[in-house]
């Protein structure tokens, strides 16, 4: 009888290697952060009015201007920041911007006159923060990500409700407690402290770091450095302008800016104040709104992965139209849940409308898309431009802000009509 066989010694199985993040969410990461942390400058205006009116005596329309001026040059920078993104890289693009933001927002402390406020907060921060806006977010998903686009343009988008979150009331109570300078100077911080993130962290092209953009199912060479920046730009304006989508999503956008960062965001604590509602309660109602807003912009681009743009963007103007429209009736002097209603609604609706938007802008011009959302993006802030001086002028003119509230409402129904005129492109 042959002795019985020994076991065989079986090696310990080989852990499975765990697989690495793809480095475009790392990227995706560092932008929601740097947006995040250019988020300030954008909380501060409507904190100023008062404040400004009392120590300088400068009418509220005055004041409305410079913020109009910021405003549009937010927009109409936004175009040729994506093109010089393309020929000088987002990095490099990006910090120089923080840091004209931080030496606009800086300055202010020292301002005596109105013009003053206009060069400064107006067009040095209005230049910088047009090289941060939203064209920052459609490159880098247009570059990093070919899956989840809608989801990650969501994310980005939200981030600037999320500084808008970190920020208000920290700076209303700045504002109360120690005027409005020691709030100038926090923003023109949080700016500059931002600039060495970038600069480490983020990088311009999946090329750059030997990956493939995620999603993608080949590696995707960088393409050459495109000189001719703002040839370029005007030459995507050009090229749009003779297309009827075109005029329709910035004809859709300008009123969106109009009844978001022209009126609420702008003069929603004057109004609020104007009914007997301290700066810091109403100062944190707006903030609620960038709470909400992240749910809702998320979430808005989890429904543009999925459904069709165009009706996604008429619904979002007809609620927010309607949610408006009630709005005078809301203010008060105290926060009561109407107010509290209005505010998580309105939040869900506040930026909702950029994830279908880049979209369509992407679906209609391709490799142009996000310099010709930059020119959407123009007419979005124009929208806001108007409506932020207008705001103050009609409080000026009727010591009230409704006539504007009501407005805006109808404006929005109209926003809801244009984009269902919109066809969809053969083919997609």
């Amino acid at each position: 009888m042959s002795p019985p066989t020994p076991p065989v010694a079986t090696p310990d199985p080989v852990p499975a290697r765990r697989r690495r993040p793809h480095r475009a969410w790392s990227v995706a990461a560092v932008t929601f952060l740097t947006i995040i942390g250019a988020a300030g400058f954008a909380s501060l205006p409507g904190l100023l009015i008062d404040p400004l009116h009392a120590e300088f005596h400068w009418s509220r329309a005055t004041i409305g201007f410079a913020v109009s001026v910021n405003l549009a040059l937010y927009g109409l920078t936004a175009p040729f920041a994506a093109a010089l993104m393309d020929r000088f890289g987002i990095r490099r693009v990006v910090a120089a911007a923080l840091t004209l933001i931080a030496v606009g927002a800086g300055l202010t402390v020292f301002m005596t006159t109105s013009w003053q406020l206009v060069l400064l907060w107006g067009v040095l921060v209005g230049l910088g923060s047009g090289s941060m806006a939203l064209a920052f977010a459609a490159t880098v998903t247009g570059r990093w990500f070919v899956a989840r686009r809608g989801l990650v343009t969501g994310i980005l988008t939200a981030a600037g409700a999320s500084g808008q979150l970190v920020f208000l009331p920290l700076l209303s109570w700045m504002v109360e407690r120690h005027g409005w300078r020691p709030a100038a100077v926090t923003v023109a911080l949080a700016a500059l402290a931002v600039v060495p993130l970038v600069w480490l962290l983020l990088r311009d092209h999946p090329a750059d770091v030997g990956v493939a953009p995620y999603g993608a199912t080949e590696f995707v060479a960088k393409p050459p450095a495109q000189r001719g920046a703002a040839r370029r730009a005007v030459r995507a304006l050009v090229s749009a302008a003779g297309t009827g989508p075109f005029w329709l999503l910035a004809g859709t956008f300008a009123i969106c800016g109009a009844t978001t960062n022209g009126l609420v965001k702008t003069h929603f604590v004057p109004a609020a104040h104007d009914h007997g509602m301290p700066m810091t309660a109403a100062a944190s109602l707006l903030a609620v709104i960038g709470v909400f807003d992240i749910v809702g912009t998320i979430a808005s681009g989890w429904f543009t992965d999925r459904f069709d743009t165009r009706r996604l963007l008429a619904v979002y103007y007809g609620l927010r139209g309607v949610s408006l429209m009630f709005l005078p009736l809301l203010l008060a002097d105290t926060v009561h849940p109407p107010m509290v209603f209005f505010i998580i609604f309105y939040g869900l609706d506040w930026v909702a409308t950029v994830p279908p938007t880049i979209a369509l802008c992407r679906e209609y011009y391709g490799e142009d898309g996000a310099i010709v959302f930059g020119w959407v993006l123009a007419a979005h802030q124009v929208g806001a431009a108007l409506i932020a001086f207008l705001g103050g002028l009609a409080r000026d003119a009727f010591g009230t802000y409704n006539p504007v509230w009501y407005a805006s409402g109808a404006l929005c129904a109209v926003a809801a009509l244009m984009a269902l005129v919109i066809r969809r492109r053969k083919g997609a």
